[in-house]
Parts: structure tokens; C-alpha cells; sequence
């Protein structure tokens, strides 16, 4: 007797993805992007609750207790100046994140204008503003924001200011390559002749069409801002004393790098988390947002 055809049929508990593992399982860049967004809300959510997850006030100082071990009181130890390791830590995601985001919205906020300007508009008004953009993008960023930082001198605006005027020139060349796609659908050219104003255009139609490779690139490009932010503030260039930021954390480490070794470790592993983080998130977001990779 044949087998009917339900019977034939692999069981749901056999049945295997494209990518050869049991569906039901997640897939490998399915459990990055959970870790990375898991990562992310952790990080958020320490930066906003600093004052209340923070056992004592980061810049206070006991002499007494420099150099403390870690212990139930100090969790990570103290630093050289009875400072609690832990929560200049967790102020420090606070001050670090706060000032990415911030950077993170400016760099947004020109390179949308821009990028959208030249690749609506043309012309020469396009010529002058990728010539602008090519020359800002010949400087090496972090040796062009370092001067820009010292130039304009020490403080977190000025850090921010830096950055910002490095890294929007990339953003402004990636926008017009999406406007200049996106602005030869037929809905556009459609929208263009029934006389609907060129801003209208813009906001209503093409920038929906632009922001998801935007939000990729700039959940990629976070961890990078928090690198360079530390970066500048470790040269002194950003937050002063006491203000806890990473950057200045291992600053203040370094003298100590071999007889407290710890004093590096812990804003070293705040950063490699939360870059990490941010990494896993973007690639989600790229597979999640890419209809090919969400298909296979």
C-alpha cells in the first residue's frame, strides 16, 4: 500500500534550514544580533540608572583606601585616589555613550542635509559639495579630529564638535549615492510631475526609503565613535578631571599599568563590551533589513 502524501512528508522536528541547522534553533547570526541587542539595552540602561546602580559617588576620593582590592564595599577596587573603580565605571557609560549619541546626531543631522541636498539637486551645487566632502575625507579622521580638539582646546563639546566635523563627510557621500537611486523610481518621477514640492519629495519620499541603510551603518559605526571619543580623552582633549569617562580612566591608569593592572582592565572591558555590542546590533540589523539575507 502507497503512503499517503502527509505521511511522506519530513516531520517539522526533522526539517533543516539553508544553513543546515534544525529550524527552531537559532541561527548563528540570529543569536549575535540577540546578544548585541541584549548587550545594547544593558549598556543604555547603565547610563541612564547610573545614580541609582552606582554604590558611591564617582569622584570621591579616601586616600585611606587607594589601591583597595576588590571587596563587597569596592566592587573593582579603588584607584589611586580612594576612587571607586565601579562607579566611575558605570558614570563613565554615561558621560562615553551620552557624548556618542550626541556625535552620533550631528553627524546624522549634516550628512543627511547634505547628502540629500547634492543628490536631489546636482548640478554645481552637487560639484562643490562632494568636492568639500573629498577633501575632508583625504585627512587621516582621528589625526584631523585631534587637531580640531586642540585647536578649539580640552571639554566634551569640543570633543564632539571634532568628531562631528570628521565624520559626516562619509555619511553625506552615502546618502547621495541612496538619493541618486532612489530619486529614479517611478513613484518619484511620479510625485515630481503632479507638482509636489521638492522638500515634500524629499522628506515624504525619499528619505523613508534612505534611513535603513543609514541605521545600519550608524549602529556599526558607534562602537568606532566610542573608540575615538576615548581616544581624545585620553589624550586630555576631552573630559577633565574628575569627570569619569573611560578614555580619561586609562589615562589615569597608566602610570600603574604594572603593579594594578586592574585600574586598565575595567574601562578596557566597558569599551570592548559595548563596541562589541553595537557591532552584533548593526549586523542584525543589516540581515533583518536586507529582504535576501531575511529570506535565506
Amino acid at each position: 500500500m502507497q503512503r499517503s502524501e502527509f505521511q511522506s512528508q519530513p516531520s517539522p522536528r526533522g526539517r533543516r534550514s539553508a544553513a543546515g541547522l534544525p529550524l527552531g534553533i537559532p541561527q548563528p547570526r540570529d543569536l549575535g544580533a540577540r546578544i548585541g541587542a541584549v548587550l545594547a539595552i544593558l549598556i543604555i540602561s547603565v547610563a541612564l540608572f547610573a545614580p541609582w546602580i552606582a554604590p558611591h559617588p564617582p569622584a570621591r576620593q579616601n586616600l585611606m583606601d587607594a589601591f583597595a582590592p576588590p571587596s563587597r564595599t569596592y566592587l573593582l577596587g579603588t584607584d589611586h585616589l580612594g576612587r571607586d573603580i565601579f562607579s566611575r565605571i558605570v558614570f563613565g557609560t554615561r558621560t562615553t555613550l551620552g557624548t556618542a549619541m550626541l556625535v552620533l546626531i550631528v553627524i546624522l543631522a549634516i550628512g543627511l542635509s547634505v547628502g540629500m541636498l547634492a543628490g536631489f539637486v546636482g548640478g554645481w551645487i552637487d560639484q562643490v559639495l562632494m568636492r568639500l566632502v573629498d577633501l575632508l575625507l583625504a585627512f587621516p579622521g582621528l589625526i584631523l579630529a585631534i587637531a580640531v580638539a586642540g585647536t578649539l582646546g580640552p571639554g566634551i563639546l569640543n570633543v564632539t564638535i571634532a568628531l562631528a566635523m570628521v565624520w559626516w563627510a562619509g555619511y553625506a557621500r552615502l546618502v547621495r549615492a541612496l538619493v541618486l537611486q532612489v530619486r529614479e523610481r517611478e513613484h518619484i518621477a511620479a510625485a515630481a510631475a503632479l507638482g509636489i514640492p521638492r522638500l515634500r519629495i524629499l522628506t515624504h519620499h525619499i528619505l523613508p526609503n534612505i534611513l535603513g541603510p543609514l541605521v545600519v551603518v550608524a549602529s556599526l559605526d558607534l562602537g568606532a565613535i566610542v573608540l575615538s571619543i576615548a581616544g581624545l580623552n585620553f589624550l586630555g582633549l576631552g573630559a577633565q578631571p574628575p569627570t569619569p569617562e573611560w578614555g580619561a580612566m586609562l589615562n589615569d591608569a597608566q602610570p600603574f599599568l604594572q603593579t594594578e593592572p586592574q585600574l586598565l582592565l575595567a574601562p578596557a572591558g566597558a569599551m570592548l563590551l559595548t563596541v562589541l555590542a553595537f557591532n552584533l546590533l548593526g549586523d542584525g540589523l543589516r540581515d533583518w533589513l536586507d529582504p535576501q539575507m531575511r529570506h535565506r
